[in-house]
C-alpha cells in the first residue's frame, strides 16, 4: 500500500510532461495557422515583375511578354 504513492508520484510528473507536450503543439500549430492564413505579400510586384516570372516559367511566349512590355 505505501509504494502506491511512489508510483503515482512518477504518473504525475509523466502526465504533466505529456500535458504540457500536447498543449504546446497545438499552440504551434494554431499560431502556424494564423501565420499561413494571414500572410501577406509584404512586397508588391509591378505587372511587368509578373510578366517576367510568368514568362520565365514558360506560360507566356516571348510575342505574348513583348506585348504584354508595349501595353505597360
Amino acid at each position: 500500500m505505501w509504494y502506491m504513492h511512489d508510483v503515482s508520484g512518477w504518473w504525475m510528473v509523466v502526465g504533466g510532461i505529456g500535458m504540457l507536450i500536447f498543449w504546446g503543439g497545438l499552440a504551434a500549430l494554431i499560431i502556424w495557422g494564423i501565420k499561413k492564413f494571414s500572410r501577406h505579400d509584404s512586397r508588391s510586384q509591378s505587372p511587368l515583375d509578373i510578366a517576367r516570372e510568368r514568362y520565365s516559367r514558360g506560360e507566356i511566349s516571348k510575342e505574348e511578354f513583348d506585348q504584354i512590355k508595349k501595353d505597360l
